[in-house]
Formats: structure tokens, sequence, C-alpha cells
């Protein structure tokens, strides 16, 4: 029966299962998407809506913080009362969202819908994933569906700019939400029809202290990370992760009874540890010089914002032919030596990009990010593959989203390290390079961004201005060398740690 769900016989995905991970695809490029999709919206939402800073910054990142916090939850929820029924829900209300998003009438009611879109899509990543490690049981067809998993999850982040910009050369500001719509009708249509219900052993219960520990330890700690990338460190940003941590401890140490949401026991597999420290190196790295990268296209090269984001589309594709190189390759090589290889790609990716001049070309930047996107692609869904092989299948549900919450810390983790590198270089050399004349108050500005030195830079006379630019181009450039430098070290230490600790795993 090709159309059987498992057959007992030929435990082989059939036509109907992969026309049901289609449809989970759906939802998972979508709440990637919705990270990214405003940041070209926000001057036109700015101008009609008239934020202050304070609610422009919660429009941007509330999405963000509700998303990571609720992680755990929403994957433990889903085990107890079924991953297709908290799918369902949390399509319905993440159409609801957006539709509220797209057509808000203040500042307020868009945050409060952007948070709805952060619970939301709380619900949806950690189920995809989860429905998908009960659909497929066949191990080279999980590898290839986790793969397609990771490639639309991935890309989403990336496509995002490119379909904001489209469609605000057209439409208005809200319609960079609508898109959202039909995707999840099509989901809530075809979803019960093509996708099992599934849960875990039916004896959990849904622990309200563990969730709200669990919300209460995510939140500042995230929160904390970004604030330190966009404002350094601070008294306040470190206060919220020490909170977030202590937070943290109680929930781990709630964690050690009997029926609680998570099941610790699942870190002292090496695979499901080490493919989640792994997961989180490579998130870490690549999100940490993505900014960079962008300020590099748009600052140093020039590009306007849109331009910027079509030239990170090659990233995008290079990232998808890592992961079907890796679904391939993993037939016939140990996972560990794919994940290494990968690994290894990504690490002379970066360390091309540790050469980067203030000349240098868009092909060199596309060429060199290519390469690292490629490697990262290797072993982002070899990593979350290795995570659901690992976890018992009544426990996917919590394996998915501890998976999806190591890689949101890592990602957070990298924007704030690696950013905050980046700047003190810009800001020490600037400082020590500035070209005498600038006055002391254009002067501060321009050692607090590139941003900021391209403003005054403008408004200073040519004899000035000019000399201030270059300073501030060269660096910055100097930055990003660094920050590539210390994304190699750091690619490069994961590839020895998954090589190392994974290669006792055979391949499938």
């Amino acid at each position: 029966m090709t159309d059987a769900l498992v057959d007992d016989a030929t435990p082989k995905a059939g036509r109907r299962v992969w026309l049901g991970l289609v449809v989970l695809l759906l939802p998972s490029l979508l709440v990637s998407m919705d990270m990214s999709v405003l940041f070209f919206a926000l001057p036109a939402l700015a101008a009609d809506l008239a934020p202050s800073s304070s609610q422009q910054l919660w429009i941007a990142d509330i999405y963000g913080f509700l998303l990571a916090g609720l992680l755990v939850t929403m994957g433990s929820l889903g085990d107890i009362i079924g991953r297709r029924r908290l799918l369902m829900i949390g399509g319905a209300a993440f159409g609801a969202a957006s539709v509220l998003a797209a057509f808000a009438s203040s500042a307020e009611m868009l945050i409060g819908a952007r948070a709805l879109l952060g619970v939301a899509g709380a619900t949806l990543a950690p189920s995809t994933l989860s429905l998908i490690r009960s659909m497929f049981t066949d191990d080279r067809q999980r590898t290839t569906a986790i793969a397609m998993w990771t490639a639309a999850f991935a890309g989403g982040s990336l496509v995002g700019p490119v379909i904001g910009g489209i469609l605000l050369e057209h439409f208005w500001w809200g319609s960079v939400f609508l898109i959202n719509v039909p995707a999840m009708v099509v989901l809530l249509v075809a979803g019960p029809l093509l996708l099992p219900e599934h849960r875990g052993t039916g004896t959990g219960k849904f622990d309200i202290t563990s969730a709200v520990l669990s919300l209460a330890a995510v939140l500042p700690v995230i929160y904390g990370i970004k604030k330190t990338a966009e404002d350094g460190l601070t008294l306040a940003n470190g206060v919220a992760v020490v909170v977030g941590l202590a937070f943290g401890a109680a929930f781990l140490r709630r964690q050690r009874r009997p029926d609680t949401m998570i099941d610790l026991t699942l870190f002292r597999r090496r695979e499901f540890a080490v493919s989640i420290g792994t997961n989180m190196l490579t998130l870490f790295a690549i999100m940490g010089f993505g900014i960079a990268s962008s300020q590099y296209m748009q600052l140093v090269l020039g590009f306007s914002p849109f331009v910027a984001a079509l030239w990170s589309v090659p990233m995008f594709v290079a990232m998808m032919i890592g992961t079907v190189v890796a679904a391939v390759a993993t037939r016939w090589t140990r996972p560990a030596y794919v994940a290494g290889g990968g690994l290894v790609v990504a690490t002379c990716g970066f360390g091309w990009l540790s050469q980067l001049q203030i000349d240098s070309s868009i092909g060199m930047l596309v060429g060199a990010s290519s390469l690292m996107a490629c490697g990262i692609g290797l072993v982002a869904a070899l990593a979350t593959d290795l995570v659901l092989a690992s976890a018992p299948p009544e426990r996917a549900g919590e394996a998915s989203s501890l998976s999806e919450t190591g890689a949101e810390f890592g990602a957070a983790l990298g924007m704030a390290v690696l950013g905050t590198a980046g700047v003190a270089v810009y800001r020490g050399e600037l400082a020590a390079t500035m070209p005498a004349g600038v006055p002391a108050t254009a002067a501060e500005v321009a050692t607090d961004t590139l941003g900021g030195a391209v403003d005054v830079a403008g408004g200073l006379p040519a004899a000035i201005g000019e000399p201030l630019l270059e300073a501030a181009r060269l660096a910055f450039v100097s930055g990003v060398q660094v920050t590539a430098v210390v994304g190699a070290v750091v690619v490069g230490a994961a590839a020895v740690l998954a090589t190392v600790m994974l290669r006792h795993v055979q391949p499938r």
C-alpha cells in the first residue's frame, strides 16, 4: 500500500506521508520567516502607527522572545494532548494573529498581535518536527525529511526580508503578515487528511509550575543577550541574564521529580547531548556573523537593504545543497564524518571571510558566505536527525523543543558575543584613527556605530567627512575580520567535537 502511513512489512513512507511532509514545511517556513520579514516594514509601520522607540523594539522582538520562551512547554504539551491537535490549534491561532497584526490600528495592538504570533509559533515548530519523527520510521527517509525541514526552517529567515521587500513595493506594511493566512488555511484543511495523530505514552501530566519556570528562565536570558548585542553589556542586561539563570536552575531541580516536563536522562545519551551542543555552536557562529555581513553590504559596499537581501539568496541555496548532500552521504558514511566534514567546509568559509577588505567584491562575500552556509547545512539537518533518533518516540515533542531551544540560545549568544566583539574592535580602532578636525560630538556618534559614522560624515565638509568615512569603514572591516576568525575557531571546535564524540554512530 503506497499510501500507508506505516507498513508493518516494509516501514517505508508512502505518497501520503510525503504529501503530509509538504504540509508540515509550510508552518516551518513561516515561523522562521516571521523572525525577519518585518525588517523592511518597520519604517512604513512606524510612519503609520507612530510607535515610540521602546514600542518599536517590542514590535520587532516580542515574537522571538515568546517563541523561544515557550518551545519547551509546547513540545511537552504536544506529547500529552497530541501533536497534530496542537499543530491545528497553533495553526488557527497563527492565522488569526496574522490578520490581527496586518490590520493593527495602534502600536499596542500590533505588539499584542506579535505576542500572539510568538505563542502560536511556539506550538508549530516542535509539533512539525515531532510529527516527522513519528511519520518516518525508516532512518534514511527520516534523514531526508529532516533535511527538507531544516532547509525550510533555515531558509525562512533568509527569504523573509526578500519577500517582505517585494510585498512592500506593491502593498501596505500589513501584507507581510497576510501571506501567512493562505498557508495556515492549507494546513488546517490538509492536516487532518494527511497527518497522523501521535502523542506520548499518555501517562504524563502538564506541569504548570515547570511551564512558568521555563518561561521565566528563557525570557530574561534571551532578552539580556539580545539587548547586550544592541546596547552593549549594562547592569540591567546582566541582571536579566542572572535572573533567568536562577529560574533555570530552579526549573532543572524540579525536573528531577517524576512526570515533569523534561526527562533529563535524555542528556545522558551521547548523540542527543552532542548533537544539540554542535548545533548551538554552529548557529552561534553563523548568526553572529550574519549581522556583520548585512551591515558590510549596506554600509561598506553601499547596497540598499533590498539588494543586500537579494545577495543573501545564494546562501539559502547553498544551505539547501548542504542538507541534501548530508541526507545522501550518511547512507554510506558515518554521521560523525559527514558533520565533521561539513564543519570543516564552514570553517574554510569563515577563514575566507576573515580576508575581507574595504574594497572586496560582492563575489568574494557571497562565495565565502555560501561556502560557510553549505557546510552549516551539512551539519544542521544531521544534528536534528540525531536528536530525534536518539530520543524515544513518545518523547519526540520534548526532544524537538529542546533542539529548537538550543538553537535559539546559540543564535542569541552569537549575535550578542560576536556582535559585541565586532563593535569593540570598531570603536577601539576608529578612536585611534579618528581624522583631525572632526567635532567632538560628531566623533562620539561616529564611534558608536558605522551607521552613525555614515550619517555624520554626510553632514561634514568633504575634506573632513570623506577621511572619517574611510576610517570608519576600515575600522568596521577590522571588526568583521575578527568576527570571522572567532567564528572559524568556534566552528572548528564543533568539528572536532562532532567527529570525536559521534564516531560510534553507524551509517543509516
